[in-house]
């Protein structure tokens, strides 16, 4: 079977359109209506991968969608992998923190530093260094906690300003 290039551009938008199963399922839907050899032709005509066809074919003939595990994707958060994490951070930052001293807010500010908390981690919790996660980690994870990183304000000296006197104003 030969597509013409209307057939082509209505496919090809179709299945652009659509994503995950209901896109597998349009593709092997057009293949089989293709014909022997469709998945070739749909492969060289339509730019669709055959792996794909495949799959959705599958799922076409078994009655079994194939569905995508987006959520168990991607690298696990901190606390998974450490399981005492936030209350270890806690447990550092607590004595540390004061609240806000204009009582405007609810927010928790430490003078510690994100790479304080984590030398505090490997010295007093037992972490070791490779394990414990790094400063642009933890810095987030003290935020969502409520603590608020603060410079503590340094004492400046006075400077020395004579006043003006009488005699010396010319």
């Amino acid at each position: 079977m030969e597509l013409t290039e209307s057939l082509k551009t209505l496919f090809i938008t179709t299945a652009k359109a659509l994503k995950g199963s209901s896109h597998r399922l349009f593709m092997a839907r057009t293949v089989k209506e293709l014909g022997p050899g469709g998945q070739r032709l749909a492969e060289r005509a339509l730019g669709w991968n055959r792996l794909t066809i495949r799959k959705g074919t599958h799922a076409l003939d078994s009655g079994f969608i194939c569905l995508d595990a987006f959520a168990t994707r991607g690298r696990k958060r901190a606390e998974v992998h450490l399981p005492h994490l936030l209350d270890d951070l806690r447990a550092i930052v607590d004595g540390q923190s004061q609240t806000d001293p204009q009582f405007r807010t609810h927010r928790l500010y430490t003078r510690l530093s994100a790479a304080e908390v984590r030398r505090q981690l490997i010295a007093q919790k037992g972490y070791g260094d490779g394990e414990v996660p790094t400063v642009q980690t933890i810095t987030p994870k003290l935020n969502a906690l409520g603590y608020f990183p603060k410079k503590v304000a340094q004492s400046q000296p006075q400077k020395k300003s004579h006043k003006p006197t009488p005699s010396s104003i010319i």
